[in-house]
């Protein structure tokens, strides 16, 4: 087979990836400029943006032109920038489906530490352990906050699969709870359902905070602690464990389960949120490219495969392992206490 038949190779996508930090650094200025709400008003001019924000007409000409050429804007031929359907439900910070949260993030908490991606990838140490309380108290206090919108439509798809809404009293127990948004999409599907909320005393603020716009408050219970440690109590109905697993690392995520397991009352269900990859692991890319997110910010995360994690459910006596498709990163994992 010759060159022709087997495709030209050229440099085109590894030079795409060596910029590939500038969009998610643009995004995150048209976010902090308000250029995503302030379209959300309908199409304007260049001058328009530039005086609804105060930004630069100079800033935002480079970085709107390059969210045209990204396709989260439209460009007319009258020069007016408009939102597309993808920045109008995501990007626009009032939406309830807003994602622009995480990228808020990137310039000042996020890329610093990659930066030290070459020492890392050598010594194997992180650039910080944020699953440690002395390092990831003060982050995770905004940050769950800002990914909340991730969490919440699996979590509603949760509610619905375990129809809920019949009424029947259900305890929740959320642990690694953070927003709290597991166990208010499960507690706002029927007036029955109670939650239990674990996690460090540092993150329990923005728990109680968020709980309480949602009017849920009175129906929850604050436990604060390390996961190992904290006391679960018994006969919960649910288990949620939301994004937790992947920087608790292989050890401590079997300890947890088999904790969990204890907690749940016979004929319970546990429910885990994970960025999941292949048994492999050669795929899929976001999956991979968290398991790298966790070699720089913790000192034992890692992503785990369906297969793995289903063993360890296994291990700790669950049985039915299964998972429910939602529209998070990866589908959730279920299994169930036996009755």
């Amino acid at each position: 087979m010759n060159s022709t038949e087997r495709g030209v190779v050229t440099p085109e996508r590894i030079m795409q990836m060596a910029w590939g930090y500038v969009p998610p650094l643009a995004i995150e200025a048209a976010l902090r400029n308000r250029v995503f709400d302030v379209l959300d008003a309908g199409p304007m001019t260049l001058e328009q943006v530039h005086a609804a924000t105060g930004a630069s007409a100079r800033g935002l000409r480079a970085v709107m032109n390059l969210l045209v050429g990204l396709e989260l804007l439209r460009k007319d031929a009258e020069g007016r920038y408009a939102l597309t359907p993808e920045s109008s439900s995501f990007l626009v910070s009032t939406r309830p489906s807003f994602q622009g949260g995480l990228l808020k993030h990137t310039s000042e908490q996020l890329l610093p530490k990659y930066l030290q991606m070459n020492r890392i990838v050598a010594t194997g140490e992180p650039a910080t352990a944020v699953n440690q309380q002395s390092d990831g108290s003060e982050f995770f206090l905004q940050f769950v906050e800002d990914i909340f919108p991730m969490s919440y439509g699996p979590a509603r798809v949760l509610a619905n699969h375990l129809e809920l809404a019949d009424g029947r009293p259900t305890r929740v127990l959320d642990l690694a709870a953070g927003s709290g948004v597991w166990g208010i999409a499960l507690a706002q599907s029927s007036d029955a359902v109670t939650v239990t909320a674990v996690d460090w005393a540092g993150v329990m603020p923005a728990t109680r905070r968020v709980t309480g716009r949602f009017g849920l408050a009175d129906r929850y219970t604050y436990v604060e602690g390390d996961l190992l440690q904290a006391e679960f109590g018994s006969g919960h109905t649910v288990a949620t464990l939301g994004h937790i697993l992947h920087s608790e690392g292989e050890e401590r995520s079997r300890m947890l389960l088999a904790k969990t397991f204890a907690a749940l009352a016979p004929g319970g269900t546990i429910a885990i949120a994970e960025f999941l990859v292949n048994p492999e692991r050669t795929g899929p890319v976001g999956g991979l490219i968290f398991a790298v997110n966790m070699l720089v910010n913790t000192d034992v995360g890692d992503t785990f495969s369906f297969e793995e994690i289903s063993s360890w459910l296994r291990e700790a006596g669950f049985t039915d392992v299964r998972q429910l498709e939602s529209p998070g990163p990866s589908p959730l994992i279920l299994a169930t206490k036996p009755a």
